[in-house]
């Protein structure tokens, strides 16, 4: 992970799927899991999915609201 994939998550929007549109941030918890469940995708998005996944399992979501506010 790089610092600016914190930064990632409140700006890049889903690219695809059933929340196309969403930020990343902003994608529900069991959107997540299911990705856990089934496999993240490739790539960069992939990887954000990931890092979402696990600063959503975790219960660390508000500490994106310092970036959200930067935006």
């Amino acid at each position: 992970m790089k610092p600016e994939d914190l930064e990632e998550l409140v700006t890049r929007k889903m690219p695809y799927g059933k929340y196309e549109g969403w930020l990343i941030a902003d994608l529900p918890g069991p959107y997540l899991n299911w990705f856990a469940r089934q496999g993240f995708p490739p790539g960069e998005i992939g990887q954000l999915l990931y890092l979402m996944h696990e600063i959503d399992h975790n219960g660390l979501s508000p500490l994106l609201e310092p970036l959200r506010e930067r935006e």
